[in-house]
């Protein structure tokens, strides 16, 4: 406090009012200006606005808030089984049952009563495409198994909604609100997502933590990420701030067309850590136009199951450059049969398209309009070959059960066989004995691996014991000799891997396996379980 006040006195002393002529000659009478500190008035840098609040009132109105419920699931409420049973008359029967019944909302005596839980609700975003038809786009997980939908408009206008389409597998749908002349609606355009590059701003506007209409703004980090989401995966990564809630809502370029749909965050807190994921227009905008015009999806098909191209396969098959899609499988009379399309055959290049990675496969295909005709470039024995496919419909496959699923895996114990050393695997002949054992149908034929070593390649590549080896360098194998002839062939030639076409545990599910050549671990632990593959 002394401090302070002997400050002051300094200050009061210094001060130029103490000296009257001097401080008015020296002060009031100067005609300087006082110095400011000057701020200047930059230019944004190009293609960045000054402000985003002229676009955001623009845009906000065709954004919507949308809530689901879904109905009061009717539940027995019981006594449980394991519920502690007390003699007739003892005071804990009573005390228990009176406690049950609270907790269970039951009004009835003896647990005879049926009790209602609460409805669930979600809550999402969404964005309007068609004003005069009242069209909402969302994504699936919002309202999937929904009772109730209800649309949220930015004047807090809460309107009814019916769903008219979805699709699961690139989680979008389509709503349509009730009465939707009797409202002005505000309705937007979807972009050309192909043209934004990775730094270009965009807007996201949306529902978070069910807020209401909240803009948030950042760049695209990263496109065509794959995130294990579905088939189609191609998202587009942003840093702008999304959170639960802003799910189906846009992400807009600065000319205010929709480029991406939000539907998901990488996120270990729950909150937004700039790490956002969008579904891209140039992706969302044919299958929203066909669940608009016919409540449902309309896909292209192939009729193959493929996988990547990695380094050893590509060894194996002799390829120079590591691309295209692999046909692990071809299914039986499906437009890729007809094609003359075969297991082993590398596509390189779909209706014009290259194919710099497998997953670009199924998305070209699927865009491709239905019944035409269209041309498939491949690799075969170290050959390019072009063919003539006429694309089917996968919706109809599925219906009609020509895409038949994988079945589950078999669990049991390795029998004695031919040890693969190289290769770390046990394989035996297809015996009535072990077909019994695996479960494999009388018309497969092959090879089965009855033994792998733990840690080794060949577990680590999904490989597991059951299944059914068919091919080894693309040559037919139906007993274990002709297996080790190859191999041993393969490693004199100084190849560094092994390519066999594997039938998982012999149900039809086949898929190429690259196995390094290398010698036998010293383990000798044997590894039964299977490892996630992706087709």
């Amino acid at each position: 406090m002394n401090k302070i006040v002997l400050a002051l006195c300094a200050a009061t002393f210094l001060s130029p009012f103490v000296f009257g002529n001097t401080a008015e000659a020296g002060f009031f009478d100067k005609k300087e200006e006082p110095l400011r500190v000057q701020v200047p008035v930059t230019t944004p840098p190009s293609g960045a606005p000054l402000s985003f609040a002229d676009l955001a009132e623009k845009l906000s109105p065709a954004v919507v808030n949308i809530s689901s419920t879904q109905k009061a699931v009717q539940t027995s409420s019981e006594t449980p089984q394991d519920f502690p049973q007390f003699p007739p008359g003892s005071p804990f029967e009573d005390f228990f049952k009176d406690f049950m019944q609270k907790q269970q909302g039951m009004g009835a005596p003896n647990g005879e009563s049926p009790m209602e839980q609460l409805p669930t609700t979600s809550m999402g975003s969404g964005f309007i495409i068609d004003g005069a038809k009242g069209l909402v786009v969302t994504n699936n997980h919002v309202i999937k198994d929904a009772d109730e939908i209800r649309v949220t408009l930015v004047d807090n206008t809460i309107l009814d909604a019916e769903l008219v389409g979805h699709d699961e597998k690139t989680d979008l749908a389509v709503l349509k609100v009730k009465n939707p002349k009797k409202h002005k609606l505000t309705e937007v355009s979807f972009g050309d997502s192909d043209q934004m590059r990775v730094g270009d701003w965009v807007l996201a506007i949306g529902n978070p933590f069910g807020l209401g209409g909240t803009v948030t703004q950042g760049i695209i980090s990263a496109r065509k990420r794959d995130i294990s989401a579905g088939p189609y995966d191609d998202f587009i990564q942003t840093d702008a701030s999304i959170n639960r809630g802003n799910s189906g809502g846009p992400m807009f370029n600065l000319r205010g067309d929709v480029i991406g749909i939000n539907t998901a965050i990488y996120s270990p807190s729950g909150g937004s850590v700039g790490i956002g994921f969008a579904i891209p227009a140039n992706l969302a905008k044919p299958v929203v136009m066909q669940l608009a015009e016919f409540g449902k999806t309309r896909r292209g098909w192939l009729g193959v199951k493929i996988q990547t191209v990695t380094d050893e396969i590509a060894d194996g098959l002799g390829l120079k450059e590591v691309h295209g899609a692999l046909v692990a499988s071809v299914t039986p009379g499906g437009p890729a049969e007809k094609a003359d399309i075969k297991p082993g055959d590398v596509i390189i290049e779909f209706n014009g398209q290259k194919l710099d990675a497998m997953r670009q496969l199924p998305r070209i295909v699927a865009e491709t309009p239905i019944g035409k005709d269209a041309t498939v470039s491949l690799i075969r024995d170290g050959k390019t070959i072009t063919t003539k496919v006429k694309v089917g419909e996968l919706e109809k496959a599925e219906t009609t059960g020509m895409i038949e699923k994988a079945s589950g895996d078999k669990d049991s114990k390795p029998t004695k066989g031919l040890e693969l050393k190289d290769l770390n695997i046990t394989i035996n002949n297809i015996s009535p004995l072990l077909r019994e054992t695996y479960g494999i149908p009388e018309d497969v034929s092959g090879v089965v691996v009855t033994s792998i070593k733990s840690a080794s390649d060949a577990a680590q590549k999904g490989l597991s014991v059951g299944d059914i080896i068919v091919e080894v360098n693309q040559q037919p194998v139906k007993e274990i000799g002709s297996v080790s002839k190859i191999v041993e062939d393969l490693k004199a030639e100084g190849k560094q891997s092994v390519l066999m076409l594997v039938n998982n545990q012999g149900q039809g599910d086949v898929r190429f396996v690259a196995l390094k050549l290398k010698a036998a671990d010293k383990s000798e632990d044997q590894d039964d379980s299977k490892g996630d593959t992706k087709e």
